[in-house]
């Protein structure tokens, strides 16, 4: 007798079809699962069988062999646990084939027969969108995130006997009462405790360059001494940023769910700080498992890397692909996976080791070695990739006690308004909804970059005095333009030019 089940298993950022087929022979009893599964798989049986009959059902006294096709496809995780008891289920006679035809069964069985939410769910019902399935079952703690996408009937389920009831139609299973249905105005953004613009003594250049950096998602870096407010800067951006839409919020979504940090849509853009001791994997992403790393958690939202000099070398360089390509290639002997890293780099430093270079209230106590070693951490590829520089002063005691307000073109309101402007001017540009200034290419820059005369030939001087790579050149562009979309102006003027000049790196 042989018997078939349908389940879908998340790989990397999609997902794969997996036919669960099970035969009963004669012999000693056992049970045995074959097609290339992890450990995880393996210790199914075990699981399986006291579900099953925790659920009260009769497990089979035969030989029991589960094969997961394709075989040549590696298998890892809980989630074939369900698919597997449905299939013992039909082998025992407790289900016929017919009675689970168009579906297909996605879950971890606990082993008294309750379902235990899994990772990438978002993958498998998009996949299974994709295949046409009927019904999927999943288990009932993954029905917040699965719902966000449309077009699959979901039947989420607490227990392997709620799902058999189902099946036998005996019962009829539910969603939650408290979920409510998947549409934008149900879906409703938190507010995050962050510091606003106005909260923050003086820093005007900075206020300006961040607001530049966000309009455009360029990448910046704040040098300065410490306490000058560098993160309290940085932790600001959360307040300016654009809200997610549905498309975003299912993408960030669906890589926190691979991760396992989260059962529930994400409807904030994300604000990561991995700390400098963090490993390579967990960084860029990878282990055993492949799995997303801080950049692509970052996806569509900022990576803050406090003191930038004090991560290592080789984390830094492996970040130089990511801000160039918005994604991030991950490699091993029987896989590849491909993650989304579209990420606005916030970074910060001190000007060197002690902090105090060039403080006029502190002496620098570093000797010129131990300067340049410092700032030799950071490679000229990797500073090439980060568009606006920002060396930030120490504010006057009497201004941190001060209750005067900040300018209204440096108020927090203000900025976010003029920000979202500028996004929108762009997004009108480009006829696209996820595309800014510092994705431009060469080609995009001729065709939707208008320069007045003046500001072409400061730009042309500008390139010739200062010896600019083709990069820098076009990133100078870059910048000017998001400068002139925060002025509305149609055309980049040799001010815009001007002030793009002055977030240049000092060599």
């Amino acid at each position: 007798m042989i018997a078939k089940t349908t389940s879908i298993i998340p790989l990397g950022f999609s997902a794969a079809e997996i036919k669960v087929e099970g035969a009963k022979n004669n012999g000693l009893p056992s049970f045995n699962i074959v097609g290339m599964g992890s450990r995880t798989i393996s210790e199914a049986r075990e699981r399986v069988k006291s579900a099953i009959k925790s659920s009260g059902f009769s497990f089979p006294s035969q030989k029991l062999v589960i094969n997961l096709a394709p075989a040549d496809l590696e298998k890892d995780g809980s989630l074939l646990d369900l698919p597997i008891a449905i299939n013992v289920l039909i082998l025992a006679g407790e289900l016929q084939q017919k009675d689970i035809e168009g579906c297909a069964f996605v879950g971890e069985l606990s082993l008294d027969g309750s379902l235990n939410p899994v990772r990438g769910i978002i993958n498998i019902v998009e996949a299974a969108k994709k295949l046409g399935i009927r019904d999927l079952f999943i288990p009932v703690k993954n029905f917040t995130q699965a719902k966000i996408i449309s077009g699959v009937h979901l039947i989420p389920a607490n227990t392997l006997s709620d799902i058999f009831l189902h099946l036998k139609k005996q019962l009829v299973i539910s969603p939650p009462p408290n979920v409510v249905k998947n549409t934008n105005t149900d879906i409703s953004t938190t507010d995050l405790p962050f510091p606003t613009l106005d909260q923050i003594k003086g820093q005007a250049i900075a206020k300006r360059a961040l607001s530049i950096a966000i309009a455009g998602r360029h990448n910046i870096l704040l040098s300065g001494p410490p306490g000058t407010g560098k993160t309290m800067l940085a932790k600001s951006s959360l307040g300016l940023l654009p809200p997610l839409d549905i498309t975003e919020q299912i993408s960030i979504t669906k890589l926190h769910s691979l991760a396992g940090t989260t059962t529930h849509i994400i409807k904030d853009r994300p604000f990561r700080t991995p700390h400098h001791t963090s490993s390579l994997a967990s960084l860029i992403g990878g282990g055993a498992k492949a799995t997303p790393g801080e950049i692509s958690l970052a996806h569509l939202g900022v990576l803050f890397l406090d003191e930038l000099p004090e991560y290592p070398r080789s984390h830094l360089e492996s970040l130089r692909q990511p801000l160039e390509d918005h994604e991030v290639t991950i490699s091993r002997a029987k896989t590849k996976v491909v993650y989304p890293a579209d990420f606005m780099l916030i970074a910060t430093m001190n000007p060197c080791p002690c902090g105090y270079l060039g403080d006029p209230s502190h002496s620098c106590t570093c000797t010129n070695t131990r300067i340049a070693n410092y700032q030799r951490k950071l490679s000229g590829p990797l500073l090439d990739r980060i568009d606006l520089f920002v060396e930030i002063e120490r504010p006057k005691a009497s201004d941190l006690l001060s209750n005067s307000s900040p300018s209204t073109s440096l108020r927090h309101d203000v900025v976010k308004n003029t920000v979202t402007d500028a996004i929108a001017i762009q997004h009108q540009r480009y006829q696209d909804q996820h595309t800014f200034n510092s994705y431009a290419s060469a080609h995009s820059i001729t065709e939707n970059f208008s320069l007045s005369k003046s500001a072409e030939s400061l730009l042309n001087s500008a390139s010739s005095r200062l010896n600019l790579s083709a990069r820098s050149y076009f990133k100078l562009i870059k910048v000017a333009r998001t400068i002139a979309d925060l002025e509305k102006s149609n055309s980049i003027l040799d001010s815009h030019i001007a002030e793009a000049l002055t977030y240049r790196r000092k060599n």
